[in-house]
């Protein structure tokens, strides 16, 4: 048998002079403690009847507090015998310290924040952080629990960022995030499941439809044979990463930055996709190589000039990586607006244009999923662009 009950620890005095309350449990001769957290003058607890004395002041809140923590022990002793589970007084202890252990909010922020740099996700990692700084702002600190943020905090929280002018999107991308954390936070039992406020509160509603940045294959072909007799560095690598990007599968800048001679095998370019880890498998277009070809050095691992083996640390690359970006897109911006073309043009653009080229010949969207290394088909399509308007016009003459 395993008994549960409350205790006034009067064995160790606090400083104040107060006795700390536990909760006993006893199960094989082996006693163990719960610390409540409360204490109690020793004049207000009533040692014979093990209670709190009328005359205690938070009598009924004590009560409460000690019945619920009572409850709790219990259910965990039936949940563990339903699963025909042995377990000890420590292990019975464990479970319902952790339980009711207090993580907080910027706590479980830090936590994983870590875990995406120990796994070199540096994208999403970035994500993250804007928005634990953006709270941070928002509230002046996360030291608070999970249940604190219930609808109520978030709707003054999207109204906050409405004030600072943030778009539609962003603030999608923002309680994204906080539900991803709150989803770890109840999955490690740090709050419970009747706190959760994502059941009221639709992170749904604050989507807005993203802007197409997709070209049509003759603004593409405009964009790779852009004369570059009288370019500078950034805008030919701007080109011929853009080119690159369109004839090899639409991988993006950072993909290309890390890609060195090992992964051109047979042909083939393979690699690792590092925001999913998906593994890439396609076959070396001529066009493509030619865009190696021109920068083929032999005392560098790297196939593009972004990266370099000066760059040792991760925050070096980080560096490089967002300088290179930033002049590249800038260079691509100035091409599309002497060519004018009607959207901004970045490198992202070559890969919303491959998977709309490929979808527009009838490619199944299974397939340019695979291509892209997107974790869903959902992904893939936000990039395909919606039918033009010919072809719209095209399909209501069959009503």
């Amino acid at each position: 048998m395993t008994t549960v009950d409350v205790i006034c620890y009067k064995y160790k005095p606090l400083k104040t002079g107060e006795l700390p309350l536990k909760i006993k449990v006893c199960k094989d001769r082996k006693t163990r403690y719960i610390n409540l957290g409360v204490s109690t003058k020793a004049e207000h607890w009533d040692f014979e009847k093990n209670q709190p004395k009328s005359t205690c002041p938070n009598k009924e809140l004590l009560e409460k507090l000690i019945s619920s923590k009572i409850s709790e022990v219990k259910s965990k002793i039936v949940e563990l015998k339903a699963e025909n589970k042995d377990f000890s007084a420590t292990t019975l202890v464990d479970k319902a310290s952790n339980s009711t252990k207090i993580v907080t909010v910027g706590e479980l922020f830090k936590q994983h924040l870590h875990c995406l740099e120990e796994e070199k996700r540096t994208g999403y990692k970035l994500s993250i952080q804007q928005t634990y700084n953006s709270l941070i702002k928002f509230n002046r600190h996360l030291d608070i629990p999970f249940s604190e943020m219930d609808c109520n905090w978030l709707r003054k929280y999207e109204v906050w960022l409405r004030k600072q002018g943030k778009s539609e999107n962003t603030i999608g991308i923002r309680f994204r995030n906080i539900r991803m954390i709150f989803n770890l936070a109840v999955n490690m039992e740090f709050v419970k499941q009747e706190s959760y406020p994502f059941r009221k509160f639709k992170v749904s509603k604050l989507y807005q439809e993203t802007v197409k940045r997709a070209l049509t294959k003759e603004e593409v072909q405009t964009v790779i044979n852009y004369p570059m007799a009288e370019t500078d560095f950034y805008t030919r690598l701007a080109i011929n990463l853009f080119s690159f990007s369109y004839f090899m599968g639409g991988i993006n800048f950072v993909d290309m930055a890390y890609l060195t001679e090992r992964n051109v095998i047979n042909n083939r370019l393979i690699y690792h996709r590092r925001k999913t880890g998906k593994l890439i498998n396609l076959p070396m277009q001529e066009r493509a190589l030619l865009v190696l070809k021109e920068y083929k050095k032999s005392n560098e691992p790297y196939l593009f000039p972004i990266l370099s083996s000066n760059h040792k640390t991760e925050q070096q690359r980080l560096n490089r990586l967002h300088k290179v970006i930033t002049k590249v897109n800038k260079a691509l911006k100035a091409i599309g607006e002497k060519l004018h073309i009607p959207i901004k043009l970045t490198t992202y653009v070559a890969r919303h244009s491959y998977a709309t080229v490929l979808k527009r010949a009838g490619v199944a969207t299974s397939i340019i999923c695979e291509s892209l290394g997107h974790s869903s088909e959902k992904v893939t399509q936000i990039y395909l662009d919606s039918f033009e308007n010919t072809q719209i016009d095209e399909a209501m003459e069959n009503l």
